[in-house]
């Protein structure tokens, strides 16, 4: 096998594991933007929730230790 021929091969697989390793990262980037969008509907869920019982947001209440 010459040279050439293996640093062929080398490119070829190199080239494979990136498209590889580019559709990994795009799935996990419609997860994470999905997973985002959840979040952010339960936190309005729970403002909303928090805002009918008429109790101070978590976020604005004062720790414990003061």
């Amino acid at each position: 096998m010459d040279k050439l021929q293996t640093v062929e091969e080398r490119v070829a697989h190199l080239q494979r594991v990136v498209e590889d390793l580019s559709d990994v990262v795009a799935r996990q980037d419609a997860e994470l933007r999905r997973l985002g969008r959840h979040v952010g509907l339960l936190m309005e869920r729970e403002a909303d929730r928090e805002a009918a019982e008429g109790a101070i947001p978590l976020a604005d209440q004062r720790p414990p230790h003061w």
